[in-house]
């Protein structure tokens, strides 16, 4: 059965993932993309194959789709995301859900109510190297886990920059953009959550109007696991990583906060080391 998608937004992301990654699904095709300017979904509609451009979310909901990916700016998901799901229709979203906690239960509230799916698009999940991880934890390799570390603080392109870094009400800053990606992945990579947090933030130079792009975080999840994370916008050379250390061993990953299938993950025990093995698929197929 053929799963017709429409785009929420005709964004950077789903021109360089997520329309290859829903037409590399057997069942998996594009129809429709809406953007809030006629002219500008017209041009991405042209450019990327798909037969309709519309230019309000009511039109995209009539033009026969089963399924929505929304990206938009993070303070236009709960509505659309609601609408979308008051209209019968499965949801994909981009991260964060919503500006708070309150407004995200709402949603999966809804999509339960409707008895449809809605998904975050959290990719980091899908990378072998973090499969790889988790695979490894939990087969015992490393013992009892005690700590991680994440290295995630990056330079945003002049092309991501924009609202990330203006756009306070848009929900800009670099706590919605990546920190909510860590966290996600450092619940999979252990299979725990955490229940106590606390992070420092910081404007180094990028962002303005009162928007952070630097944050320190401090994690506790209910094994007693601790972890540390560092996310940013500002620094052009950290190279991001990923650290598991337990009571027998230790996992470094490196180069793998990304959006590719690349980087290396190191086990260390008292048998010495081995690079593990995994798949380099796309994260997002």
């Amino acid at each position: 059965m053929t799963v017709r998608w429409g785009l929420i937004g005709a964004s950077t992301i789903a021109k360089q993932f997520m329309i290859n990654a829903i037409r590399a699904q057997r069942e998996g095709e594009v129809v429709a993309v809406m953007s809030s300017s006629p002219e500008r979904a017209n041009t991405y509609a042209g450019e990327n194959g798909i037969p309709r451009a519309v230019s309000t979310l009511a039109d995209l909901l009539s033009a026969g789709v089963d399924a929505v990916y929304i990206s938009t700016t993070n303070e236009l998901h709960l509505e659309q995301a609601l609408d979308a799901i008051e209209a019968g229709k499965h949801v994909l979203c981009e991260k964060p859900l919503a500006l708070t906690s309150s407004d995200a239960r709402k949603m999966v509230a809804a999509a339960n109510a409707a008895g449809v799916v809605l998904g975050t698009n959290h990719h980091l999940r899908n990378a072998g190297a973090h499969r790889a991880m988790r695979e490894a934890i939990a087969a015992g390799r490393i013992g009892k886990p005690i700590a991680a570390r994440v290295f995630h603080s990056v330079f945003l392109p002049e092309n991501l920059q924009g609202w990330r870094i203006s756009k306070p009400e848009a929900g800009g800053g670099v706590v919605l953009d990546i920190t909510v990606h860590d966290a996600d992945t450092l619940r999979f990579v252990l299979g725990d959550d955490p229940v106590e947090i606390s992070a420092f933030t910081q404007a180094a130079g990028m962002a303005g109007s009162g928007l952070e792009d630097g944050a320190m975080c401090i994690w506790r999840f209910k094994s007693g696991v601790i972890a540390q994370s560092h996310e940013g916008f500002t620094t052009k050379f950290a190279g991001t990583g990923f650290e598991v250390h337990g009571s027998e061993g230790s996992l470094f990953a490196t180069n793998v906060m990304t959006q590719k299938p690349v980087g290396s993950v190191l086990l260390r025990t008292a048998s010495g080391e081995e690079d593990l093995s995994f798949d380099r698929e796309d994260l997002y197929t």
